[in-house]
């Protein structure tokens, strides 16, 4: 079985687990420690004028990888979000979708919910279709007070990725919450 199934699966199983659970259904999000691939935009280079040297990293380099999985960590075991947003930033690619975002989500669970917006803004700029930037942005709207706003996401979410996916169901759960019970996760 490949990685990305079972690491799919897993996320699943976490899922229907945390689903099943009404008691344990605050959103849960997570991500991923991968940073997905950079949008493309659907468009490829014209082939008769030169290849602009690429400024991102690849999803395989090592360094990048190394440094993003150590800024996941910082986050999501450690909490440490003011840490976190310097090490993404040292990356110097806030400019992906998966960077932007979790400097978004880090910038929200300091409290900071304006430069977070700035933040998950951006990473929809470079990637309209990062299904994760929709969800935390989604439980961003919520914690606002925004909840038509983030139905708006839950349906974005919902073309992207389907109504199984884990995502959905993190954003879909917390819409289920009645208003005012405070941040979501």
């Amino acid at each position: 079985m490949s990685t990305n199934a079972t690491k799919w699966l897993t996320a699943t199983a976490v899922t229907l687990a945390l689903a099943a659970s009404p008691a344990l259904t605050s959103a849960f999000a997570a991500g991923s420690d991968e940073p997905s691939a950079p949008a493309s935009g659907g468009k490829s280079a014209p082939k008769d004028k030169k290849k602009k040297k690429d400024k991102s990293s690849r999803i395989d380099d090592p360094a990048f990888l190394q440094g993003y999985r150590a800024a996941y960590a910082t986050i999501y075991t450690r909490h440490d979000y003011a840490g976190a947003i310097g090490q993404l930033k040292a990356l110097q690619h806030d400019d992906r979708a998966d960077v932007a975002n979790l400097i978004g989500y880090s910038y929200r669970k300091l409290g900071n919910y304006k430069l977070s917006q700035v933040w998950y803004e951006r990473a929809l700029k470079a990637d309209p279709h990062h299904v994760r930037t929709w969800q935390y942005y989604g439980l961003w709207q919520i914690e606002q007070g925004n909840r038509e706003q983030a139905q708006y996401h839950l349906t974005r979410i919902g073309a992207l990725c389907g109504t199984a996916c884990p995502e959905y169901k993190s954003l879909a759960a917390a819409l289920n919450q009645p208003p005012g019970r405070g941040p979501v996760y």
